[in-house]
């Protein structure tokens, strides 16, 4: 029998292993908690997942993805997702496919939202992992940071390194 490794960090997809929940690869992200659950390993057209807790309000800008598939698995929370002229409310439970090439944009409508982000490589080799890690801040213990200003230039330069085209702003605040 071969046992699973566990970890406190992040799993590569190239082997097996466990993480508990909560664990993870912790960064502050955009103004809300990204946890790197698993990575990509390093070839091949794999799978990454990510865990994310946001608050009330965050939304990403519009972007699109022109090489990884994406699903969202919306764990606690509501979270409005926009597709062209389409708007649909995600609640716990529901799921949203994403596939390479649809641009998107969402926002956390409840005070608080988790939800799990399933990246495979759609065209390529997938990097949304390292994106998260490229733009998060390293943190423990796993907390919504302080807000602070963001750099709409720099996210995206960083976006663009990892197949992400930022085609508009984030979503207008709610309150």
């Amino acid at each position: 029998m071969t046992m699973l490794n566990d970890s406190t960090t992040a799993l590569s997809i190239d082997r097996p292993g466990h993480l508990a929940a909560g664990d993870g690869d912790h960064r502050w992200f955009l103004n809300h908690l990204a946890t790197v659950k698993v990575t990509a390993g390093d070839d091949g057209p794999k799978m990454t997942a990510v865990e994310f807790t946001a608050p009330r309000g965050f939304g990403p800008p519009l972007h699109v993805h022109q090489d990884e598939d994406e699903i969202m698995y919306v764990l606690e929370g509501e979270i409005r997702l926009d597709l062209g002229d389409t708007s649909q409310m995600a609640t716990a439970g529901s799921v949203v496919s994403l596939p390479h090439g649809v641009p998107h944009i969402f926002q956390v409508e409840s005070d608080q939202a988790r939800f799990l982000t399933v990246t495979s490589g759609g065209k390529a080799h997938p990097t949304f992992d390292r994106f998260v890690q490229e733009l998060g801040v390293e943190t423990d213990p796993a907390n919504l940071p302080t807000p602070g200003e963001i750099d709409p230039g720099h996210v995206a330069q960083v976006c663009a390194m990892h197949g992400i085209e930022v085609l508009g702003p984030p979503p207008a605040p709610l309150d």
